[in-house]
């Protein structure tokens, strides 16, 4: 059962997320499933993490359960829909974007996280607006077939949406009752983003060509096909969930060495430990810290009640610190293997499409780094910008590195 005590306020990641972890450990132990103000239940335990997402039929991804009415505005989006709907749009994008196109990128990723290093003048930059941001975009621009000089286009979106402020989630609305904050910061770039892949799907109809929106046009399973809107929703979610995680983990894994140095010398030595690091920064700061359902009815999550129709929000974080899963789980280490049960890329139906895009450019872009610098540390004294509260990661990082 929850505890009747009230818990401390959640702290911010200013501090590389130790204050964070703490206050987790105590949501685990004292709050595992936490009813806040505004009436919704969070959720802090890897096992409760992991039902709550394996359970579709109770724990709706439909978020517009919460207004009702405003279904029109998400009803084709991938991670915002259920079975059957849901089944049916992941087979179809699954057949157009398959592990093998991903490792076809390969020497593209490559390519790509070369120029843009070897771009870099000086003994400084910043890891984010020189590497971090454009790697991934111009990466997913080219697979989709849209011009990858429209970067700057796909910025102006993601940084009015990740800079919107929720207080209260039920406050998350999707219709004309919108609040002006979300009709400026998340509504419009939307609708005008989702105007942009249109007019290139509408294009990919009349002329095919050799790119992920020509193999989704084509794509048919059983008779059926995804919709022009339901290719641009789907371009749109790899375009902005896709570069927005990848710029995180790749910014997370240089904060997570700078705390363990002797680990640049331990990976040039033995490149292929680059894959755990990886999988080791997924687990301790995964770029995107929650997940959000709605219940379809009454239940209950450990022993907790939980009512129909309220909002269920289950913690990747602190799952991916649970002590009852991971060893010493605030220590990075990268050893872990196949005891390394990280949620960052979801779980059940939901799990991430894009994940082995995500590992791929980020053990390149790992090995790019080490290519071509002898030494990389964070500027002393760099003033860090952090991502708002559901997102973990930095908006900056200056680099000072050393070559030769």
């Amino acid at each position: 059962m929850a505890s009747l005590t009230t818990p401390a306020p959640r702290p911010t990641v200013e501090d590389g997320g130790h204050a964070l972890f703490s206050w987790l450990r105590t949501m685990r132990d004292e709050h595992p499933v936490h009813e806040d103000e505004y009436g919704v239940f969070h959720v802090f335990r890897h096992a409760d993490v992991l039902a709550v997402s394996s359970d579709p039929a109770v724990f709706s991804s439909e978020l517009h359960r919460l207004r009702p009415g405003s279904e029109a505005l998400t009803e084709e989006i991938l991670s915002v829909v259920d079975p059957p709907l849901h089944r049916k749009l992941r087979r179809l994008v699954s057949q157009a974007f398959t592990p093998r196109t991903v490792a076809g990128l390969e020497p593209r990723v490559t390519e790509v996280a070369g120029r843009l290093l070897d771009a870099v003048e000086g003994d400084t930059f910043d890891l984010v607006s020189d590497f971090a941001y454009p790697l991934p975009v111009i990466v997913i621009a080219e697979l989709l077939g849209v011009p990858a000089e429209d970067r700057t286009l796909f910025r102006t979106w993601s940084d009015r949406m990740l800079s919107m402020q929720i207080e209260d989630p039920a406050d998350l609305q999707f219709g004309d009752e919108a609040g002006e904050e979300y009709e400026t910061l998340v509504k419009e770039p939307l609708q005008a983003m989702h105007a942009y892949l249109l007019g290139h799907v509408e294009d990919r109809r009349r002329r095919p060509g050799d790119d992920l929106i020509s193999r989704l046009v084509a794509a048919e399973v059983e008779g059926e096909r995804l919709t022009d809107r339901q290719i641009a929703e789907f371009g749109g979610l790899l375009l902005m969930a896709g570069h927005v995680s990848t710029s995180m983990l790749l910014g997370n894994t240089v904060l997570c060495l700078e705390e363990n140095p002797g680990l640049w010398d331990a990976l040039r030595a033995d490149r292929s430990r680059i894959p755990a690091v990886v999988e080791e920064v997924m687990r301790l700061r995964p770029p995107i810290t929650v997940m959000a359902r709605v219940t379809t009815r009454d239940t209950e999550v450990a022993g907790v009640p939980v009512p129909a129709g309220r909002m269920v929000v289950p913690s990747i974080v602190s799952a991916n610190h649970d002590e009852r899963v991971f060893d010493d789980p605030e220590a990075f280490r990268p050893d872990r293997g196949p005891k390394n049960q990280q949620t960052a890329f979801g779980h059940g139906i939901h799990y991430c499409l894009g994940a082995p895009l995500a590992r791929l450019e980020g053990r390149i872009a790992l090995e790019a780094l080490l290519d071509r610098f002898t030494g990389v540390r964070i500027t002393p004294g760099a003033h860090l910008r952090h991502h708002r509260d559901g997102l973990f990661g930095v908006r900056n990082l200056p680099l000072t590195v050393r070559r030769g």
